[in-house]
């Protein structure tokens, strides 16, 4: 079961999924300094218990370490998705709710991912029935 993150796990997180590259403690330090008040030690710590978590990856250069993520932001949202899923009685009935809780944005995304899922998942007679439907 996957924990969601912290508030400040998620902001340390949310810079390294998007700047993609190996980063300091240092950077870190600097661009949440932009937004509060907080100690390179305290910045540090959440690094290494998101290394030992799992959700980093680690080199070291010098005396100090550069940190890289893991995984993806959006694999962490699907683990996250996968296990509050898990946790209903009924699946189908908590997907039904939850497309109806849907933006338009968010359905169209679906039906993106699916587009590109479906043929792994459905056999091939069901997705041309719907074709014929649609068309």
């Amino acid at each position: 079961m996957v924990r969601p993150l912290g508030e400040l796990e998620n902001d340390v997180m949310t810079r390294l999924w998007q700047w993609n590259r190996l980063v300091t403690v240092r950077e870190v330090l600097e661009d949440l300094q932009r937004e509060r008040e907080i100690a390179y030690t305290t910045v540090m710590t959440v690094m290494d218990k998101l290394f030992q978590k799992g959700w980093l990856r680690r080199e070291q250069e010098g005396r100090a370490y550069r940190y890289a993520p893991v995984s993806t932001r959006e694999a962490y949202t699907a683990a996250l998705m996968n296990d509050a899923w898990e946790t209903s009685d009924n699946p189908a009935a908590a997907l039904v709710h939850f497309f109806g809780m849907m933006s338009p944005e968010q359905q169209e995304a679906l039906g993106d991912a699916l587009r590109i899922f479906a043929p792994s998942i459905f056999p091939a007679d069901i997705v041309a029935q719907d074709e014929g439907r649609a068309g």
